[in-house]
């Protein structure tokens, strides 16, 4: 069924009543699990994402160079490797069916998450080490990406792992399709579901209050005149969700003080 975009044009408000530059609830807490190193649970809209991290461990070797624990994919011994694992439950979606983690959709939001990290972490530090990072897609109403990046980057807040910034994700789209091809066209911020299926759409994510970009992945097909506007909502979003996350992190950080003062 067709995104009805009438009322935006009318009223300037979109279906769930957010106005174009308006971020959705978000919600965080940090140390979830008190068996992992570091966890966390996030909630952007009713997308909803659980994170563990697990190390650095490191990786040992038998006699005969072979892996005995850790990850085959240590990526040299100079460095420790960012191992993702991402599982989505059944019932996260509308269609209620189960996704397999050899899915072509759940390798590649690994591999983006892993390289992401991989990059902003200090690996350097943690020679001949392993990084693992499990994530539990519980609900998905749009921007799972994003959902998962800010997870991880509270999670390993948590766990320790010390990094360049926060690396904070969000999505921005543009209120008509790629075939309508509309002009005055505007971007929207942080689309949920329903808007990702019919209006095209970009995740981003950047390191700290900087505009340095360092994750950037589009799927939809949109005119070129828009992406810029697209690009530069959804830098002004990552800088309010990082906001939000050093505010989580603080709060965190303020109750382990006063628990030790105790």
């Amino acid at each position: 069924m067709p995104l009805d975009t009438s009322t935006y044009s009318l009223a300037l408000l979109r279906l769930d009543g957010r106005r174009w530059n308006e971020l959705r609830r978000m919600h965080a807490q940090i140390s979830t699990q008190a068996a992992a190193d570091g966890s966390s649970y996030l909630e952007m809209g009713n997308t909803k994402v659980i994170c563990t991290v697990s190390g650095p461990v490191e990786v040992r070797r038998g006699a005969a160079g072979a892996v005995v624990s850790g990850s085959a994919g240590s990526g040299g011994d100079e460095k420790a490797s960012v191992v993702v694992e991402v599982s989505v439950a059944g019932f996260s979606g509308v269609d209620r069916k189960r996704i397999l983690r050899t899915d072509k959709r759940i390798s590649e939001l690994q591999q983006t998450i892993s390289s992401a990290f991989s990059s902003t972490l200090f690996t350097h530090l943690y020679p001949r080490s392993t990084i693992s990072v499990s994530l539990h897609v519980l609900a998905q109403d749009g921007a799972v990406l994003a959902a998962c990046l800010n997870a991880c980057t509270l999670a390993l807040v948590d766990a320790g792992i010390p990094s360049s910034d926060y690396l904070v994700a969000c999505t921005a789209g543009s209120t008509s399709s790629y075939a309508s091809d509309d002009e005055a066209a505007d971007p929207l911020l942080d689309l949920n579901g329903i808007e990702e299926q019919e209006l095209p759409f970009l995740t981003a994510a950047t390191l700290g209050e900087t505009d340095k970009v360092s994750v950037l992945v589009m799927e939809t097909r949109v005119q070129v005149q828009r992406v810029e506007g697209m690009l530069a909502v959804a830098i002004d979003g990552c800088k309010q969700v990082r906001e939000i996350l050093d505010g989580v992190v603080r709060e965190h950080g303020k109750r382990m003080l006063e628990s030790v003062v105790r």
